[in-house]
Protein backbone atom coordinates (compact mmCIF):
# COMPACT_ATOMS: atom_id res chain seq x y z
CA UNK A 1 0.00 0.00 0.00
CA UNK A 2 3.21 2.46 1.05
CA UNK A 3 4.67 1.96 -2.63
CA UNK A 4 1.60 2.39 -4.09
CA UNK A 5 0.97 5.76 -2.67
CA UNK A 6 4.76 6.44 -3.20
CA UNK A 7 4.10 5.63 -6.61
CA UNK A 8 1.26 8.19 -7.18
CA UNK A 9 2.74 11.04 -5.58
CA UNK A 10 5.53 10.59 -7.85
CA UNK A 11 3.23 11.03 -10.94
CA UNK A 12 1.65 14.00 -9.49
CA UNK A 13 4.86 15.56 -8.56
CA UNK A 14 5.87 14.86 -12.62
CA UNK A 15 3.21 16.91 -13.64
CA UNK A 16 3.96 20.25 -14.14
CA UNK A 17 1.24 23.38 -12.38
CA UNK A 18 0.21 24.62 -15.59
CA UNK A 19 -1.06 21.13 -16.76
CA UNK A 20 -4.65 21.21 -17.34
CA UNK A 21 -7.03 18.37 -17.73
CA UNK A 22 -10.01 17.91 -20.13
CA UNK A 23 -12.61 19.44 -18.29
CA UNK A 24 -16.64 19.73 -19.97
CA UNK A 25 -16.21 23.32 -20.61
CA UNK A 26 -13.01 22.33 -22.41
CA UNK A 27 -14.52 19.76 -24.19
CA UNK A 28 -17.59 22.08 -25.22
CA UNK A 29 -15.34 24.57 -26.99
CA UNK A 30 -12.99 21.87 -28.92
CA UNK A 31 -16.15 19.87 -30.12
CA UNK A 32 -17.67 23.71 -31.27
CA UNK A 33 -14.98 23.76 -33.35
CA UNK A 34 -15.55 21.16 -35.20
CA UNK A 35 -19.25 22.70 -37.21
CA UNK A 36 -21.42 20.38 -38.97
CA UNK A 37 -21.35 22.11 -42.24
CA UNK A 38 -22.87 21.01 -45.38
CA UNK A 39 -19.15 20.88 -46.81
CA UNK A 40 -17.90 18.61 -43.38
CA UNK A 41 -20.59 16.38 -43.45
CA UNK A 42 -19.76 14.97 -47.26
CA UNK A 43 -16.01 15.20 -46.44
CA UNK A 44 -17.43 12.89 -43.38
CA UNK A 45 -19.57 10.83 -45.56
CA UNK A 46 -16.61 10.34 -47.95
CA UNK A 47 -13.81 9.54 -45.30
CA UNK A 48 -15.98 6.98 -43.25
CA UNK A 49 -17.17 5.05 -46.11
CA UNK A 50 -13.84 5.19 -48.40
CA UNK A 51 -10.74 3.34 -46.09
CA UNK A 52 -8.24 5.13 -48.17
CA UNK A 53 -7.56 9.15 -46.81
CA UNK A 54 -4.29 9.97 -49.32
CA UNK A 55 -6.71 9.12 -52.51
CA UNK A 56 -9.07 11.53 -51.76
CA UNK A 57 -6.54 13.93 -50.76
CA UNK A 58 -4.84 13.81 -54.73
CA UNK A 59 -4.67 16.83 -55.92
CA UNK A 60 -6.13 17.11 -59.16
CA UNK A 61 -4.87 20.41 -60.06
CA UNK A 62 -1.21 18.54 -60.19
CA UNK A 63 -1.61 15.69 -62.29
CA UNK A 64 0.18 16.26 -65.84
CA UNK A 65 1.73 18.89 -64.84
CA UNK A 66 5.14 16.41 -64.59
CA UNK A 67 6.63 14.22 -66.95
CA UNK A 68 9.04 11.86 -67.16
CA UNK A 69 11.24 13.41 -69.71
CA UNK A 70 15.26 14.38 -68.33
CA UNK A 71 17.42 16.82 -70.09
CA UNK A 72 20.97 15.28 -68.81
CA UNK A 73 20.14 11.40 -67.74
CA UNK A 74 23.43 8.94 -66.50
CA UNK A 75 22.98 5.69 -69.02
CA UNK A 76 21.94 2.92 -66.28
CA UNK A 77 21.22 -0.75 -67.30
CA UNK A 78 17.87 -1.86 -66.26
CA UNK A 79 15.48 -2.20 -62.96
CA UNK A 80 16.12 -4.42 -60.14
CA UNK A 81 13.76 -5.75 -57.54
CA UNK A 82 15.05 -6.27 -53.47
CA UNK A 83 11.23 -7.78 -53.15
CA UNK A 84 9.81 -7.94 -49.55
CA UNK A 85 13.28 -6.70 -47.62
CA UNK A 86 15.11 -4.25 -46.61
CA UNK A 87 17.95 -4.54 -48.61
CA UNK A 88 17.60 -0.95 -51.00
CA UNK A 89 21.02 0.78 -49.75
CA UNK A 90 22.69 -2.64 -51.10
CA UNK A 91 20.96 -2.48 -54.44
CA UNK A 92 21.51 1.03 -54.39
CA UNK A 93 25.48 0.98 -54.21
CA UNK A 94 25.55 -2.28 -56.48
CA UNK A 95 23.39 -0.70 -58.96
CA UNK A 96 25.83 2.14 -59.16
CA UNK A 97 28.57 -0.42 -60.47
CA UNK A 98 26.85 -2.39 -62.54
CA UNK A 99 27.14 -0.36 -65.37
CA UNK A 100 30.78 -0.65 -65.16
CA UNK A 101 30.66 -3.85 -65.03
CA UNK A 102 28.11 -4.75 -67.84
CA UNK A 103 30.89 -2.97 -70.30
CA UNK A 104 34.05 -4.47 -68.58
CA UNK A 105 32.40 -8.12 -69.80
CA UNK A 106 31.02 -6.87 -72.53
CA UNK A 107 27.76 -8.25 -70.87
CA UNK A 108 23.75 -7.70 -72.15
CA UNK A 109 22.34 -7.99 -68.77
CA UNK A 110 23.94 -8.50 -65.32
CA UNK A 111 23.55 -8.35 -62.17
CA UNK A 112 24.97 -9.20 -58.31
CA UNK A 113 24.00 -11.72 -56.07
CA UNK A 114 22.39 -9.06 -53.13
CA UNK A 115 22.12 -12.81 -51.36
CA UNK A 116 25.97 -12.97 -51.25
CA UNK A 117 26.78 -10.06 -49.24
CA UNK A 118 23.53 -9.78 -47.27
CA UNK A 119 24.67 -13.13 -45.53
CA UNK A 120 27.77 -12.00 -44.71
CA UNK A 121 26.08 -8.65 -43.78
CA UNK A 122 24.02 -9.78 -40.86
CA UNK A 123 26.39 -12.29 -40.05
CA UNK A 124 28.53 -9.46 -39.04
CA UNK A 125 25.81 -7.74 -37.58
CA UNK A 126 25.47 -10.22 -34.99
CA UNK A 127 29.03 -10.19 -34.16
CA UNK A 128 29.03 -6.12 -33.81
CA UNK A 129 25.84 -6.61 -31.97
CA UNK A 130 27.48 -9.51 -29.30
CA UNK A 131 30.56 -7.45 -28.74
CA UNK A 132 28.29 -4.09 -28.07
CA UNK A 133 26.53 -6.43 -25.80
CA UNK A 134 29.81 -7.47 -23.87
CA UNK A 135 31.20 -3.94 -24.00
CA UNK A 136 28.04 -2.88 -21.90
CA UNK A 137 27.41 -5.86 -19.50
CA UNK A 138 28.13 -3.87 -16.48
CA UNK A 139 25.89 -1.35 -17.52
CA UNK A 140 21.95 -1.41 -16.40
CA UNK A 141 19.35 -3.11 -18.64
CA UNK A 142 17.62 0.90 -19.12
CA UNK A 143 21.24 2.08 -19.85
CA UNK A 144 20.07 4.02 -23.33
CA UNK A 145 22.89 2.39 -25.10
CA UNK A 146 21.80 -1.33 -23.85
CA UNK A 147 18.37 -0.60 -24.50
CA UNK A 148 19.54 0.44 -28.43
CA UNK A 149 20.71 -2.59 -28.86
CA UNK A 150 18.60 -4.79 -27.75
CA UNK A 151 15.96 -3.62 -29.03
CA UNK A 152 17.01 -4.36 -32.57
CA UNK A 153 20.03 -6.44 -32.68
CA UNK A 154 20.34 -7.03 -36.46
CA UNK A 155 18.00 -5.42 -39.44
CA UNK A 156 18.20 -5.20 -43.00
CA UNK A 157 18.31 -1.40 -43.27
CA UNK A 158 21.83 0.63 -43.72
CA UNK A 159 23.46 2.68 -45.49
CA UNK A 160 26.60 2.82 -48.33
CA UNK A 161 29.50 2.26 -45.51
CA UNK A 162 27.37 -1.01 -45.00
CA UNK A 163 28.26 -2.22 -48.73
CA UNK A 164 31.90 -0.98 -48.50
CA UNK A 165 32.66 -2.80 -45.35
CA UNK A 166 31.19 -6.22 -46.17
CA UNK A 167 32.37 -5.94 -49.77
CA UNK A 168 35.78 -4.94 -49.13
CA UNK A 169 35.83 -7.92 -46.68
CA UNK A 170 33.85 -10.64 -48.51
CA UNK A 171 33.88 -9.64 -51.84
CA UNK A 172 31.35 -9.86 -54.18
CA UNK A 173 30.04 -12.17 -56.69
CA UNK A 174 27.86 -12.53 -60.20
CA UNK A 175 23.93 -13.16 -59.43
CA UNK A 176 23.86 -16.65 -60.94
CA UNK A 177 26.70 -17.98 -58.07
CA UNK A 178 24.41 -17.58 -55.08
CA UNK A 179 20.71 -16.78 -56.14
CA UNK A 180 17.85 -15.23 -54.07
CA UNK A 181 16.01 -17.43 -51.84
CA UNK A 182 12.71 -17.04 -50.18
CA UNK A 183 14.10 -15.45 -47.40
CA UNK A 184 16.42 -13.21 -48.99
CA UNK A 185 13.57 -11.99 -51.34
CA UNK A 186 11.49 -12.20 -47.81
CA UNK A 187 13.73 -11.39 -44.90
CA UNK A 188 10.91 -11.37 -42.16
CA UNK A 189 10.82 -14.60 -40.64
CA UNK A 190 14.59 -14.83 -41.00
CA UNK A 191 15.62 -11.47 -39.15
CA UNK A 192 12.41 -12.50 -36.64
CA UNK A 193 14.84 -15.80 -35.60
CA UNK A 194 18.03 -14.40 -35.65
CA UNK A 195 17.09 -11.88 -33.36
CA UNK A 196 15.57 -13.74 -30.80
CA UNK A 197 19.21 -16.36 -30.64
CA UNK A 198 20.75 -13.02 -30.45
CA UNK A 199 18.78 -11.43 -27.68
CA UNK A 200 18.82 -15.31 -25.70
CA UNK A 201 22.44 -14.59 -26.04
CA UNK A 202 22.93 -11.40 -24.89
CA UNK A 203 21.45 -11.78 -22.16
CA UNK A 204 23.69 -14.78 -20.70
CA UNK A 205 27.03 -12.81 -21.95
CA UNK A 206 26.06 -9.84 -20.24
CA UNK A 207 25.56 -12.57 -16.91
CA UNK A 208 28.77 -14.20 -17.74
CA UNK A 209 29.99 -10.77 -17.83
CA UNK A 210 28.64 -9.65 -14.40
CA UNK A 211 30.00 -12.99 -12.78
CA UNK A 212 33.77 -11.55 -13.97
CA UNK A 213 34.00 -15.11 -16.42
CA UNK A 214 37.50 -14.89 -18.46
CA UNK A 215 37.52 -12.90 -21.64
CA UNK A 216 38.23 -16.25 -23.22
CA UNK A 217 35.27 -17.92 -21.70
CA UNK A 218 33.13 -14.61 -22.54
CA UNK A 219 34.43 -14.86 -26.34
CA UNK A 220 34.38 -18.78 -26.69
CA UNK A 221 30.46 -18.15 -25.59
CA UNK A 222 30.08 -15.78 -28.18
CA UNK A 223 31.29 -18.22 -31.04
CA UNK A 224 28.80 -20.27 -29.82
CA UNK A 225 26.28 -18.05 -30.51
CA UNK A 226 27.65 -16.99 -33.76
CA UNK A 227 28.01 -20.67 -35.10
CA UNK A 228 24.14 -21.06 -34.26
CA UNK A 229 23.30 -17.32 -36.56
CA UNK A 230 25.81 -18.72 -39.17
CA UNK A 231 23.53 -21.82 -39.28
CA UNK A 232 20.23 -20.06 -39.18
CA UNK A 233 21.27 -18.49 -42.68
CA UNK A 234 23.49 -21.13 -44.06
CA UNK A 235 20.01 -23.08 -43.59
CA UNK A 236 17.53 -20.21 -45.21
CA UNK A 237 20.37 -18.42 -47.41
CA UNK A 238 22.59 -21.07 -49.05
CA UNK A 239 26.27 -21.15 -47.98
CA UNK A 240 28.43 -18.74 -49.53
CA UNK A 241 31.26 -19.95 -51.84
CA UNK A 242 34.78 -19.62 -51.00
CA UNK A 243 35.50 -19.70 -54.82
CA UNK A 244 33.44 -19.59 -57.91
CA UNK A 245 32.63 -20.43 -61.47
CA UNK A 246 31.42 -17.89 -63.45
CA UNK A 247 30.24 -18.78 -66.97
CA UNK A 248 28.88 -15.85 -69.26
CA UNK A 249 27.88 -14.94 -72.75
CA UNK A 250 28.76 -11.37 -73.94
CA UNK A 251 26.64 -9.36 -76.54
CA UNK A 252 28.76 -10.20 -79.29
CA UNK A 253 27.61 -14.02 -78.38
CA UNK A 254 30.80 -15.54 -77.39
CA UNK A 255 31.22 -18.05 -73.95
CA UNK A 256 33.84 -17.35 -71.18
CA UNK A 257 34.18 -18.30 -67.49
CA UNK A 258 36.03 -17.10 -64.97
CA UNK A 259 36.95 -19.83 -63.08
CA UNK A 260 38.40 -20.58 -59.24
CA UNK A 261 37.68 -16.77 -58.86
CA UNK A 262 37.46 -15.72 -55.16
CA UNK A 263 34.85 -12.91 -54.12
CA UNK A 264 37.36 -10.50 -53.35
CA UNK A 265 39.12 -10.88 -56.45
CA UNK A 266 35.76 -10.23 -58.21
CA UNK A 267 35.22 -7.68 -55.77
CA UNK A 268 38.35 -5.63 -56.90
CA UNK A 269 38.04 -5.83 -60.74
CA UNK A 270 34.74 -4.00 -60.34
CA UNK A 271 34.91 -1.61 -58.62
CA UNK A 272 36.90 1.92 -59.55
CA UNK A 273 40.53 2.20 -58.36
CA UNK A 274 39.72 4.96 -56.08
CA UNK A 275 36.36 3.58 -54.28
CA UNK A 276 37.26 4.27 -50.80
CA UNK A 277 35.58 6.88 -48.26
CA UNK A 278 38.47 9.02 -48.94
CA UNK A 279 37.34 9.65 -52.44
CA UNK A 280 33.40 8.55 -52.44
CA UNK A 281 31.84 10.77 -49.89
CA UNK A 282 28.68 10.65 -48.14
CA UNK A 283 26.76 14.27 -48.01
CA UNK A 284 24.03 15.19 -46.24
CA UNK A 285 21.05 17.90 -45.82
CA UNK A 286 20.04 17.93 -42.17
CA UNK A 287 19.39 21.53 -41.24
CA UNK A 288 19.32 21.01 -37.78
CA UNK A 289 22.94 20.89 -37.32
CA UNK A 290 25.60 23.15 -38.64
CA UNK A 291 27.00 22.99 -42.38
CA UNK A 292 29.98 22.18 -43.85
CA UNK A 293 30.94 19.92 -40.51
CA UNK A 294 31.37 16.21 -40.41
CA UNK A 295 29.20 14.27 -38.44
CA UNK A 296 29.81 10.43 -36.88
CA UNK A 297 27.17 8.36 -36.01
CA UNK A 298 28.80 5.89 -33.51
CA UNK A 299 28.32 2.18 -33.98
CA UNK A 300 26.37 2.38 -37.37
CA UNK A 301 27.99 -0.27 -39.14
CA UNK A 302 28.41 -3.62 -39.62
CA UNK A 303 31.68 -5.18 -39.20
CA UNK A 304 33.31 -4.45 -35.74
CA UNK A 305 36.62 -3.30 -37.57
CA UNK A 306 34.50 -1.27 -40.65
CA UNK A 307 33.86 2.32 -40.96
CA UNK A 308 30.89 3.89 -38.99
CA UNK A 309 28.66 5.83 -41.16
CA UNK A 310 30.32 9.71 -41.52
CA UNK A 311 28.43 12.41 -43.11
CA UNK A 312 28.98 15.97 -44.28
CA UNK A 313 26.62 18.08 -43.74
CA UNK A 314 25.73 20.80 -46.90
CA UNK A 315 22.83 23.45 -47.60
CA UNK A 316 20.88 21.79 -50.60
CA UNK A 317 21.72 24.08 -53.07
CA UNK A 318 25.69 22.72 -52.42
CA UNK A 319 24.57 19.12 -52.76
CA UNK A 320 22.52 19.59 -55.96
CA UNK A 321 25.10 21.56 -57.64
CA UNK A 322 27.35 18.72 -57.11
CA UNK A 323 24.84 16.23 -57.85
CA UNK A 324 24.39 17.89 -61.47
CA UNK A 325 27.57 17.61 -62.24
CA UNK A 326 28.15 14.03 -61.26
CA UNK A 327 24.90 13.74 -63.74
CA UNK A 328 25.98 15.51 -66.27
CA UNK A 329 29.39 13.23 -66.28
CA UNK A 330 27.40 9.99 -66.30
CA UNK A 331 27.92 9.19 -62.74
CA UNK A 332 25.48 7.68 -61.00
CA UNK A 333 24.54 8.44 -57.24
CA UNK A 334 23.67 6.78 -54.15
CA UNK A 335 20.71 8.57 -52.52
CA UNK A 336 18.63 8.27 -49.83
CA UNK A 337 15.49 9.79 -48.94
CA UNK A 338 12.05 9.90 -47.16
CA UNK A 339 10.44 8.09 -50.08
CA UNK A 340 7.16 7.71 -48.53
CA UNK A 341 6.24 11.71 -48.25
CA UNK A 342 3.65 13.19 -50.91
CA UNK A 343 4.29 10.12 -52.92
CA UNK A 344 1.96 8.72 -56.22
CA UNK A 345 3.39 5.19 -56.26
CA UNK A 346 0.98 4.80 -59.23
CA UNK A 347 2.50 8.02 -61.76
CA UNK A 348 5.92 7.18 -59.98
CA UNK A 349 5.74 11.07 -59.21
CA UNK A 350 6.89 12.67 -56.00
CA UNK A 351 6.05 16.06 -55.66
CA UNK A 352 4.90 18.84 -52.39
CA UNK A 353 1.86 19.79 -53.75
CA UNK A 354 1.43 16.13 -54.73
CA UNK A 355 -1.65 15.19 -52.10
CA UNK A 356 -3.87 18.53 -50.16
CA UNK A 357 -4.61 17.46 -46.68
CA UNK A 358 -4.82 20.38 -45.20
CA UNK A 359 -7.60 21.33 -47.93
CA UNK A 360 -9.36 17.78 -47.14
CA UNK A 361 -9.43 17.61 -43.34
CA UNK A 362 -9.25 21.46 -42.53
CA UNK A 363 -6.30 20.69 -40.76
CA UNK A 364 -2.62 23.16 -41.35
CA UNK A 365 0.07 20.18 -41.62
CA UNK A 366 3.39 22.86 -42.13
CA UNK A 367 6.44 21.92 -39.88
CA UNK A 368 9.41 22.32 -42.14
CA UNK A 369 11.96 19.88 -42.54
CA UNK A 370 14.24 20.83 -39.07
CA UNK A 371 10.42 20.43 -37.50
CA UNK A 372 10.14 16.80 -39.10
CA UNK A 373 13.79 15.56 -38.41
CA UNK A 374 13.45 16.76 -34.70
CA UNK A 375 10.12 15.70 -34.34
CA UNK A 376 11.03 12.22 -36.03
CA UNK A 377 7.91 13.03 -38.23
CA UNK A 378 10.43 12.56 -41.11
CA UNK A 379 13.65 10.73 -41.89
CA UNK A 380 15.75 8.82 -44.73
CA UNK A 381 13.56 5.64 -45.23
CA UNK A 382 14.80 4.30 -48.67
CA UNK A 383 17.74 4.15 -50.87
CA UNK A 384 17.86 4.52 -54.68
CA UNK A 385 20.28 5.22 -57.54
CA UNK A 386 20.16 9.30 -57.92
CA UNK A 387 20.44 9.39 -62.04
CA UNK A 388 18.85 12.42 -64.20
CA UNK A 389 18.16 16.00 -63.66
CA UNK A 390 15.60 18.12 -65.73
CA UNK A 391 16.57 22.28 -65.63
CA UNK A 392 15.58 25.11 -67.21
CA UNK A 393 17.32 27.77 -69.59
CA UNK A 394 19.66 28.88 -66.84
CA UNK A 395 20.42 25.26 -65.70
CA UNK A 396 18.51 25.16 -62.60
CA UNK A 397 17.31 22.17 -61.57
CA UNK A 398 13.04 21.12 -62.21
CA UNK A 399 13.08 18.20 -61.17
CA UNK A 400 15.09 14.60 -61.02
CA UNK A 401 14.85 11.05 -61.68
CA UNK A 402 15.81 7.90 -59.00
CA UNK A 403 16.35 4.88 -60.42
CA UNK A 404 14.47 2.22 -57.82
CA UNK A 405 14.66 -0.80 -57.02
CA UNK A 406 10.80 -2.28 -56.63
CA UNK A 407 10.77 -3.87 -60.12
CA UNK A 408 9.66 -2.68 -63.46
CA UNK A 409 6.50 -2.40 -62.43
CA UNK A 410 6.85 -0.20 -59.51
CA UNK A 411 6.39 4.05 -60.40
CA UNK A 412 7.40 4.79 -64.01
CA UNK A 413 8.83 1.50 -65.55
CA UNK A 414 10.60 1.35 -62.34
CA UNK A 415 12.02 5.04 -62.09
CA UNK A 416 11.18 7.70 -60.16
CA UNK A 417 10.49 11.70 -60.69
CA UNK A 418 10.75 14.05 -57.81
CA UNK A 419 10.28 17.74 -58.31
CA UNK A 420 12.91 19.96 -56.74
CA UNK A 421 11.08 20.90 -54.19
CA UNK A 422 10.62 17.85 -52.94
CA UNK A 423 14.65 17.57 -53.37
CA UNK A 424 14.17 20.27 -50.61
CA UNK A 425 12.24 18.48 -48.18
CA UNK A 426 12.68 14.78 -48.45
CA UNK A 427 15.96 13.85 -49.98
CA UNK A 428 18.40 13.37 -47.21
CA UNK A 429 22.00 11.97 -48.42
CA UNK A 430 24.14 11.29 -50.98
CA UNK A 431 27.38 9.56 -51.93
CA UNK A 432 29.48 11.23 -54.59
CA UNK A 433 33.01 11.84 -55.76
CA UNK A 434 34.77 14.26 -54.28
CA UNK A 435 35.75 15.77 -57.60
CA UNK A 436 32.44 17.50 -57.45
CA UNK A 437 32.28 18.84 -54.45
CA UNK A 438 33.48 22.72 -54.16
CA UNK A 439 36.17 24.27 -52.09
CA UNK A 440 34.17 24.93 -49.17
CA UNK A 441 32.99 21.36 -49.15
CA UNK A 442 36.49 20.45 -49.39
CA UNK A 443 37.95 22.19 -46.48
CA UNK A 444 34.77 21.05 -44.36
CA UNK A 445 36.28 17.03 -44.76
CA UNK A 446 39.12 18.44 -43.26
CA UNK A 447 37.85 18.36 -39.79
CA UNK A 448 37.50 15.64 -37.78
CA UNK A 449 33.92 14.02 -37.48
CA UNK A 450 31.37 15.60 -34.24
CA UNK A 451 30.74 11.97 -32.42
CA UNK A 452 26.83 11.05 -32.52
CA UNK A 453 25.43 8.33 -30.03
CA UNK A 454 24.02 5.54 -31.82
CA UNK A 455 20.47 6.45 -31.02
CA UNK A 456 20.71 9.66 -32.77
CA UNK A 457 17.18 10.88 -34.80
CA UNK A 458 19.80 10.36 -38.37
CA UNK A 459 19.87 6.63 -37.39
Amino acid sequence: MKKTLWLAAVAVISIPASAQTIGEKELQEIRAGFRATGETKAIQNILTHDKDIKSNALNRARQGKIDHYFKYRVKVKGITDQKSSGRCWMFASMNALRPAVMEKYRLETFDFSHNYLYFWDIFEKANLFLENIIATGQQPFDDRAVAWYFKTPVGDGGVWNLYYNAGLKYGVVPQSVMPETAHSDNTAQLIALVNERLRGGGYRLREDVKAGKKTADIQSAKKTILTDIYRILALCLGEPPTTFTWRYKDNAGDVHELKDYTPRQFYREIVPDDYSPDNYIMIMNDPTRDYYRRYEIRNSRNTLEGLSWTYLNLPNGDIKNAALASIKNNEAMYASCDVGKQFNREAGILDTAMYDYASLLGVPFDMDKKARILTRQSGSTHAMLLIGCDTDEQERPLKWEFENSWGASAGHEGYLTFTDAWFDEYLFRVVIHRRYLDEKALRGLQQPPVQLPEWDYMN
